[in-house]
């Protein structure tokens, strides 16, 4: 006689979602096909979204930065200036 595995099955959770939020006609990714692949979304905290006006001033503020740090960070020549 072939020996049988019990499958440990999750209980079920009670269903909490109220009656007015009826997803069953959603449509999973609608809005998915507005942004490009290559675009990253993040969240900023509050007080740094109030900053920039739109996404275009956060990119530049981001290049910037990372001008200025690929600067200071290029190696020195022997007289302490920067090599080019």
């Amino acid at each position: 006689m072939p020996m049988t595995i019990k499958s440990k099955r999750m209980p079920r959770s009670k269903d909490t979602m109220r009656v007015e939020y009826d997803m069953r006609g959603g449509v999973r990714g609608k809005y998915a096909g507005r942004f490009p692949r290559d675009v990253v979304m993040v969240t900023l905290a509050p007080d740094i979204a109030a900053a920039f006006p739109c996404a275009a001033a956060v990119n530049g503020a981001l290049r910037l930065l990372l001008n200025a740090a690929k600067k200071a960070s290029k190696p020195r020549t022997r007289s302490g200036e920067k090599a080019a």
